[in-house]
């Protein structure tokens, strides 16, 4: 039976970039992953360009339900360290929009860095190769796969969560974490679009495609979230960027709170606009929001009509101000894992070393990734997230390697 250092399970971002290091570091590794084509998150994503990582990276924009455990990993292993990566192998990138950083030609420049750089470490790779079961004994892991069975004195689980199951992501990470022994921060998915009711949302669906820049926040405390970026209208629901980063915050039953007219005192802007302007109550809420949402809006509050401004009293003014700068809504789910860009919650952080992502209850065995309890904001955050957990474990797991 072949025997390894290391067995890393899953050959998508972490995966990679832990078998590549310890590789290097002298470990002698093996890379599993159940589908047919490496990487394809990492290949769909930034629209085929891959938002590798975040320049402005720090542990305030991830969430977790141990909020401090992120800090270690990233603190060792920054933006700067992987840009590193990217110029020894000569990958052209370009700053986007706050921080967030692409590659100028495509996304699989930043695969075939991390192939060549696990070529470089002497990693063996298996793909596709399912895996069976995983047992734990005095001599350390045993996994059985297609190609058949292998030993390991560490196990790494880099599988992802449960986002967009059409490229073959699975449970495999969690269950296999529930199988010895360990506690799951409930997974849901997150920078995702968010639904209402079909009744309730109606009088929007002719707005999809819309796309209006707001502040939209919910929760309280600790809990709260508020964004400030575009948000989209869609036939079910809302989403852009502002939602989808509210996504990690929001739990069901919970309203968002919207500013369409973010940066504007709007009643005070209609108030004066009253004793200034006989135009249409239309035409001067156009002056601060799309026509088709102001249109809208106004069809949602008969008691102002279309009216000219100075016929509009002033009581009526102020409500239909104050429902734009604080529209409360409740959405009655999200478009799921199909949609979303990322998996939150995962496998509890509390029952993991934070400074080698090893397991507290199974000595040898590694979580990182999306798999662990640890999500970030959009805009390349989690991308550094997994570079920076894959090198922590790295290190740890080629130690006996290196030390002998």
């Amino acid at each position: 039976m072949p025997h390894f250092d290391a067995v890393v399970i899953g050959a998508g971002a972490a995966g990679l970039h832990c078998a590549a290091i310890a590789g290097q570091l002298g470990a002698r590794v093996l890379l599993i992953d159940h589908a047919e084509r490496v990487a394809e998150k990492i290949r769909i994503s930034g629209g085929g360009r891959c938002n590798f990582t975040n320049r402005d990276t720090t542990p305030a924009q991830f969430v977790s339900a141990n909020p401090h455990f992120c800090r270690s990993a990233l603190a060792r292993y920054t933006p700067e360290d992987f840009i590193a990566l990217l110029q020894r192998h000569r990958i052209a990138f370009h700053e986007k929009h706050k921080g967030q950083l692409f590659c100028d030609e495509s996304s699989e420049d930043i695969i075939r860095m991390l192939l060549r750089e696990c070529e470089a470490g002497g990693v063996t790779r298996w793909q596709p190769c399912a895996v069976g079961e995983v047992t734990h004994g005095t001599s350390g892991f045993e996994i059985g796969t297609d190609r058949g069975p292998v030993r390991a004195a560490q196990l790494v689980i880099a599988t992802g969560g449960l986002s967009i199951p059409q490229i073959g992501a699975t449970d495999f990470g969690h269950r296999l974490a529930r199988q010895f022994g360990h506690k799951l921060i409930e997974p849901r998915p997150a920078l995702v679009p968010l639904t209402f009711d079909a009744a309730a949302w109606q009088p929007f669906v002719a707005l999809a495609g819309l796309s209006v820049e707001a502040v939209v926040s919910t929760g309280s405390g600790k809990t709260r979230g508020e964004f400030a970026e575009d948000v989209l209208f869609t036939h079910r629901g809302l989403s852009g960027p502002a939602v989808l980063q509210i996504s990690t915050y929001w739990r069901p039953g919970t309203p968002l709170d919207l500013d369409l007219v973010p940066r504007h005192d709007l009643p005070s802007v209609l108030a004066a606009a009253k004793s200034n302007s006989r135009r249409k109550l239309s035409n001067e809420l156009a002056e601060w929001l799309p026509r088709r949402l102001a249109d809208t809006w106004l069809a949602s509050h008969p008691e102002v009509e279309d009216r000219s401004m100075p016929e509009v009293r002033d009581r009526d003014l102020a409500t239909l101000a104050a429902s734009l700068k604080r529209w409360s809504l409740t959405p009655n789910g999200t478009e799921g894992y199909r949609k979303a860009e990322v998996t939150s919650g995962g496998v509890d952080t509390r029952e993991l070393h934070s400074t080698t992502l090893e397991s507290k209850r199974v000595a040898g065995l590694h979580f990182i990734g999306e798999v662990v309890d640890v999500t970030g904001w959009l805009g390349g955050y989690n991308f550094q997230w997994a570079w920076a957990s894959a090198a922590a474990c790295a290190q740890s797991v080629a130690k006996p390697a290196v030390t002998g």
